[in-house]
């Protein structure tokens, strides 16, 4: 009782350890200046892309997997069967602590770079010009998509160690780059230029993160336009790609390299603002080559027009931030240079895959993230952001925050001192 008042005081209630005051602002504001805001952006883009993703597989390959294999469901349900397999890989990669990928670092790229060398075997299968498969009978994958997480992985491992010694340009690449272009000569053996083109661009990604100086970025990133201008400039149809992208709207070869361009621009362009129903399009009907995988972009805008195309576009800018945001709020080396390099890996292939369908960079052939249909890319993207999200669990506040959700937080406001329990029992 207050004195000369006659008013009751209400109790104070804790602030209990990584909750913020509800003084301090409600709402998104504060939601974003959580700890966990990295956790929550991450953990909802990925499950609403991989979603539509399913959802996109199953409607743009049902045409063609009913005339290959008599079924419309045959693609998909293969799609939805990795998918099965990647969530308790993904689960289980959020729970495990950075020093087990510490330690696998290393097998993971003795793997990698055993996959690649099979590729080139008797046991590798050329699909549309490439050969980056491995035929095991029941099951195909692809070894490049795990060379991305490996070098992810132990490129941090190597980055971390080797950050104070950075004032040396042979301790910023040395061993880093001669195994990344081993694992880049591999790729480029097996011909998948677009492979190539993200892992530069990871490897890049991670240099930067880890505080390469800038004049050395410029000095490999200029030896990486050099080895794309020799692939190109040595490939026929590499250079007719170029040649009708940079044609444009002039583009003559109607009936060869501007075929997937132009039906894709005319899927997007039938779409409107609205497009025409999910699972109507027409341009799948054996129209446009790739629809469920590497122009799969393209029947998302007929399908679900501007709107729809619009929100993946949102949800990969979402994912993006919340990368970002991880490697602003972690204090810890490795988790910085890991984080950016899966930022660089998945935004960047988004990049290269959207601003082919759209006609902005020439069609290289690299499949759209958590999105496109492929088993190999699908686990090994999801257990990359899986290992993020592990990060993001143990950023500074994260760890206390996550104690006190909601349901913590009621049970723990239920013996707070001054509150009383149901039925006047204190």
């Amino acid at each position: 009782m207050a004195s000369g008042t006659g008013v009751t005081a209400r109790p104070e209630l804790r602030v209990l350890p990584g909750i913020r005051s509800p003084r301090r602002g409600r709402g998104w504001p504060a939601r974003l200046d959580s700890p966990l805001a990295a956790y929550y952006l991450v953990l909802g883009s990925t499950v609403a892309l991989a979603s539509i993703g399913l959802v996109m597989v199953l409607s743009s390959s049902s045409v063609s997997s009913l005339r290959d294999t008599g079924s419309s469901y045959t693609v998909f349900a293969r799609q939805a069967l990795f998918a099965l397999v990647a969530v308790p890989l993904t689960w289980g990669a959020s729970r495990l602590p950075r020093a087990f990928w510490h330690r696998t670092a290393w097998p993971l790229m003795f793997a990698a770079t055993t996959g690649l060398l099979l590729v080139i075997t008797p046991l590798g299968r050329s699909v549309n010009g490439n050969q980056n498969w491995l035929d095991l009978g029941p099951l195909t994958l692809q070894p490049s998509e795990l060379a991305k997480f490996a070098l992810v992985v132990w490129g941090a491992v190597v980055l971390e160690r080797k950050r104070p010694l950075f004032g040396s340009a042979a301790h910023v690449f040395v061993p880093i780059v001669p195994v990344a272009g081993l694992l880049l000569g591999l790729v480029l053996v097996g011909n998948d230029l677009g492979t190539a083109l993200v892992l530069m661009a990871l490897v890049g990604g991670l240099l930067f993160v880890a505080g390469a100086p800038l004049r050395m970025l410029a000095l490999a990133g200029t030896g990486a336009a050099l080895v794309v201008a020799a692939m190109v400039s040595t490939s026929e149809n590499r250079m007719g790609r170029i040649e009708d992208w940079l044609a444009g709207g002039a583009c003559t070869d109607y009936y060869g390299t501007c075929w997937q361009t132009v039906h894709g621009k005319w899927a997007l362009a039938t779409g409107g603002w609205w497009g025409v129903g999910l699972g109507e399009s027409r341009e799948k009907w054996s129209w446009l080559p790739e629809a469920h995988n590497d122009f799969i972009f393209a029947i998302i805008g007929e399908e679900l027009g501007l709107a729809g195309t619009l929100a993946v576009l949102a949800l990969f800018g979402l994912l993006g931030y919340g990368l970002f945001r991880l490697v602003i709020a972690s204090d810890d080396v490795f988790v910085k240079v890991a984080t950016g390099g899966v930022l660089v890996w998945v935004l960047g292939q988004a990049m290269i895959n959207i601003g082919a369908v759209l006609g902005v960079v020439p069609v290289i052939g690299v499949p759209l993230p958590l999105v496109s249909s492929g088993g190999s890319a699908l686990i090994t993207t999801l257990l990359a952001l899986g290992m993020v999200l592990g990060f993001a669990r143990r950023v500074p506040g994260a760890p206390e925050a996550l104690a006190a959700r909601p349901g913590v937080v009621r049970r723990s406001l239920a013996v707070l001192p001054g509150r009383t329990r149901p039925g006047g029992a204190r």
